[in-house]
């Protein structure tokens, strides 16, 4: 039994880069038109929507679903990771209040503790149930998961047998779709970062 499952990252958000993690935050025009050019082509061919609580996910997710006519879930485990004290932060910030200590988490976020931030490990651990639940509750359709960059990062990583260390190690742009394939119980990886 084949389970398609396209994974799309929200589109810009107002306000530029900065990591806002669990806090609220509004797609920009284009940043929402982005996510509507990537659903107009997956229209028609998708059975079912998962997304993350999130607005800035779960806006369109919904909008899209009621019109396809579709079931759409929502899988808090998939939200993004609670950045603690960089919640809402841009990167200059950070290195203003933690010197050095973005650039490490870039390279290799294992074993650090961003202060009152969830652990990496921890993250990671519930992204990945929420993963699991959204490939059985799909078996055999053709599911699109809209999601933020830390938790695509994380699947990605668990389709190819990446260690956790290597999810900074692959872009993720805004609006960026990828698409998996599980057939049995192998899964791998058809398109990584398409752009529409």
């Amino acid at each position: 039994m084949t389970t398609t499952i396209d994974l799309l990252r929200h589109g810009a958000l107002q306000g530029g880069i900065r990591y806002r993690g669990n806090t609220e935050a509004a797609l920009t025009r284009a940043g929402r038109e982005t996510m509507d050019a990537v659903w107009r082509k997956l229209d028609g061919s998708i059975d079912a929507i998962a997304t993350s609580p999130l607005s800035r996910c779960s806006q369109p997710a919904e909008a899209w679903a009621k019109e396809a006519g579709i079931p759409c879930r929502i899988e808090p485990n998939i939200r993004e990771m609670n950045y603690g004290a960089w919640e809402g932060l841009s990167k200059e910030e950070i290195e203003k209040r933690f010197p050095g200590m973005l650039s490490r988490w870039r390279e290799n976020p294992l074993g650090m503790q961003i202060p009152d931030a969830e652990r990496i490990e921890d993250f990671a651990r519930r992204v990945i149930e929420g993963w699991e639940s959204i490939l059985y509750e799909s078996a055999g359709k053709h599911v699109l998961v809209v999601a933020h960059s830390g938790s695509i990062r994380v699947i990605l990583a668990y389709v190819l047998g990446a260690p956790l260390s290597s999810i900074r190690r692959f872009t993720m742009p805004y609006a960026a779709w990828s698409r998996a394939i599980r057939n049995g119980d192998s899964c791998y990886l058809e398109y990584l970062n398409c752009r529409i």
